[in-house]
């Protein structure tokens, strides 16, 4: 019976790697499928482990209660607030002013600090800080999502070999190194780190990007937010910002991406060029920009939602507080609608739909008029905002086609530094070690609805089933394994095919067997299963221990070759949108690379 378990354990978790490989089922499917066959497995013909304990369903099971389960779906929910409130768009400008103004220079500057990051703080807070940060770069540069997103989680892995506190892979053979009496200092494993690193960091930054395929998102597609431009007009109230703005050279520096095309003073109507000019109080704007430009100027209180409609009790006056519930879209008049020939301030939307139009884009040329007076026709792209629940009632309406993809929150650029306050409270905490991550997490998730920064609802939709499928089912694999004795099968069936060789070959060898089981298995589970191993492996040489636990440092951290195998790779799957094929094209080569990168340079520095 015992082998019986083995080898099925081994043929259920090859079945689940080439399901989640074909991609021709949803990633939740497979691992449903799995997870089922393990419960059904062990219920049908019950197995004791070496210690006589029953391996049970609750076993198999405690998956989904793991901590780094609840760690990863709730930091995704810290970072949708950070994203939502535009928290990270200082930090990003930042950077990116570094990097200058070429796309994949910003990004590289972005990466490696993130990999220099990574050798003093674990590799898990380090990619939660940068997530948002590549997000607001990616929106910004129109880089493809998946071309940023797992060269994050490699190099954050990378640098995290160079120091002995890079990673708790690294911690866990120190410790378990320590109990026998050999001490791993902390610069130790540094300089082949480093050789790893810079050869990694080569192929991630120049070679990946090239390999990894982008994917549109599950809404099919992404909202135009480049180069597509609205005409769209704003009150110059008590106190707005742009009072007293006065125009230099023919513009007003103070109005960033907003373009003036038309200032209207009561009866008078203003044109460019601007000479002279200094905005007032009762002024109407008439500006073009992209939606980009409207959403930041919403989220900051530079235009405001007004009504426009003279069927409400008041007209103009009337202002709506910007929420975490407030969403800009985008909709088309069709051939015939009871739209077209209306005035946007006609239009009725607010009366019907409560929304707001503010935004108007026409591949004619308008006539220079004001925003309200402009009559709409058939083909006019319309810029609304509204609460979401107002811009749904808009699906199946035949005389404004909604364009579901463009739906997107309206950052809450005025909670920005409250995001931001949780998010650096959850990281310099975890860092330090005051609280476990995953009690961090669960209340900074908590505490981005409890403030306003997220609603429930943009939360919920933050949190992401695949992952939460993949990893109960992975740990489900990695239990089955462990407990039935088929991972020490393994580690013996390999050390014995190496017995013979020279200690170099015998390193390398180890090193190869390691790195894929840690893409099986966790990294950590990998460690603590070959350290004594290695350590055996040494003694029966008569070698130094230390390139032996490098070896099982390195080799375990190697997990880029499937998203199970370092939460950092889980944590960056739903934003770059990755399947699991595209963990095994990117990271099948970076695993051969740093196999070989420490099989030329360990025998050097260990004097093997």
């Amino acid at each position: 019976m015992d082998s019986i378990h083995v080898w099925a354990t081994y043929l259920l978790i090859l079945a689940s790697v080439i399901g989640y490989a074909w991609e021709r089922w949803p990633i939740e499917a497979v691992a449903a499928a799995s997870l089922s066959a393990f419960l059904l497995l062990f219920a049908v013909a019950p197995y004791r482990d070496a210690a006589g304990f029953a391996v049970t369903s609750g076993d198999l099971l405690s998956g989904f209660s793991n901590p780094a389960l609840i760690t990863v779906l709730a930091l995704l929910i810290v970072g949708q607030g950070l994203f939502a409130t535009d928290a990270m768009a200082r930090p990003t400008q930042w950077l990116t002013r570094i990097g200058g103004t070429v796309g994949g220079r910003a990004t590289a500057v972005v990466l490696l600090s993130a990999a220099l990051l990574s050798a003093f703080l674990n590799n898990t807070p380090v990619v939660v800080i940068f997530i948002p940060i590549l997000t607001m770069l990616a929106t910004q540069r129109g880089i493809p999502p998946a071309h940023v997103f797992m060269p994050l989680s490699f190099l954050s892995i990378l640098g995290g070999m160079t120091t002995l506190i890079g990673s708790s892979t690294n911690l866990l053979v120190a410790g378990v190194a320590a109990r026998s009496g050999i001490e791993i200092g902390f610069f130790d494993i540094t300089v082949p780190g480093l050789a790893i690193a810079v050869v990694g960091g080569i192929y991630v930054i120049g070679f990946m990007p090239r390999i990894l395929t982008p994917r549109q998102g599950s809404e099919g597609r992404v909202a135009d937010s480049g180069g597509k431009q609205f005409l769209g007009e704003i009150d110059i109230t008590e106190g707005h910002a742009f009072e007293w703005l006065t125009a230099r050279a023919g513009l007003f520096p103070g109005l960033g991406d907003l373009m003036p095309r038309m200032i209207l003073r009561g009866e008078r109507t203003i044109l460019p060029p601007f000479d002279d000019i200094t905005l007032a109080v009762g002024d109407r704007l008439i500006v073009t920009a992209t939606r980009r430009a409207f959403s930041k100027a919403l989220s900051t209180g530079n235009l405001t939602v007004k009504t426009l409609d003279p069927s409400a009790e008041t007209l103009g006056d009337q202002t709506n507080k910007i929420g975490p519930d407030m969403v800009m879209a985008e909709a088309v008049v069709a051939p015939g609608s009871r739209y077209a020939g209306r005035t946007m301030q006609y239009s009725g939307l607010r009366t019907q739909f409560g929304i707001t139009l503010f935004g108007l884009q026409r591949k004619s040329r308008m006539a220079r008029s004001a925003l309200s007076e402009i009559r709409l026709e058939p083909g006019d792209t319309l810029l609304l905002c509204g609460q979401a629940s107002a811009i749904a009632k808009l699906k199946g309406n035949h005389d404004l086609l909604l364009l579901e993809y463009s739906a997107q929150t309206i950052p809450q650029s005025a909670k920005a530094g409250l995001a931001a306050s949780i998010f650096f409270a959850i990281v310099l905490m975890a860092a330090t070690g005051a609280l476990p991550i995953e009690v961090l997490a669960v209340v900074g998730a908590l505490l981005m609805v409890a403030t306003g920064c997220l609603t429930v609802g943009e939360a919920a939709r933050a949190f992401d089933r695949s992952i939460f499928m993949l990893i109960g089912a992975s740990i489900a694999a990695a239990v089955a394994l462990e407990r039935t004795g088929g991972a020490a099968m393994i580690a013996e069936t390999a050390m014995t095919a190496l017995a013979g060789l020279s200690t170099a070959a015998i390193l390398s060898g180890l090193f190869l067997v390691i790195a894929i089981m840690t893409n099986v298995l966790s990294n950590n589970a990998t460690a603590v299963l070959f350290t004594p191993i290695a350590l055996d492996l040494s003694r029966r040489l008569g070698t130094s221990p230390e390139a032996f636990l490098a070896c099982v440092i390195f080799a375990a951290n190697a997990s880029f070759a499937t998203p199970i195998g370092y939460q950092t790779n889980l944590l960056i799957m739903g934003p770059g949108r990755y399947r699991f094929i595209d963990f095994a094209k990117a990271g099948v080569p970076l695993v051969i690379l740093v196999w070989l990168t420490f099989s030329i340079v360990a025998p050097w520095y260990y004097g093997l």
